[in-house]
């Protein structure tokens, strides 16, 4: 785990980056009945029953050093999609860096961005 935290204590280096990414799902839901406006000495007023509109999906990137961050919001979960997100991080945001997906020291991870590029030049279509 130190290893992992010395990471953040590197000078800034821009052909280097440390870049954070997630992903989150988020249920999309709205009120079904009108909240109760607060009034004096009294407490807005929300029912607990909601409507479900769906679902979505946030990808994320922070770059902590630097301050930068990029979201995404899709309306699915899949390979392809994330495959995607990280492909514009590498060719538009990072195109100058230098490519090391270390993965905090996973090596499964640390060829990710190659895995990224074979997946999408092969077609990167796939809903999986």
């Amino acid at each position: 785990m130190e290893d992992v935290l010395d990471v953040y204590t590197r000078p800034y280096d821009a052909k280097r980056p440390v870049i954070c990414m997630d992903e989150s799902p988020k249920q999309l839901i709205g009120e079904v009945r009108e909240p109760i406006p607060m009034q004096p000495g009294k407490v807005r007023k929300i029912d607990d029953e909601y409507m479900r509109f769906g679902t979505a999906e946030i990808f994320g990137a922070i770059e902590p050093l630097k301050g930068k961050q990029f979201y995404e919001v899709q309306p699915t979960r899949t390979k392809a999609d994330w495959a995607r997100f990280i492909k514009r991080l590498v060719d538009e945001e990072y195109a100058d860096a230098e490519k090391d997906c270390s993965g905090h020291g996973q090596p499964e991870h640390a060829y990710g961005w190659i895995a990224v590029r074979s997946f999408l030049s092969r077609g990167g279509t796939s809903h999986q």
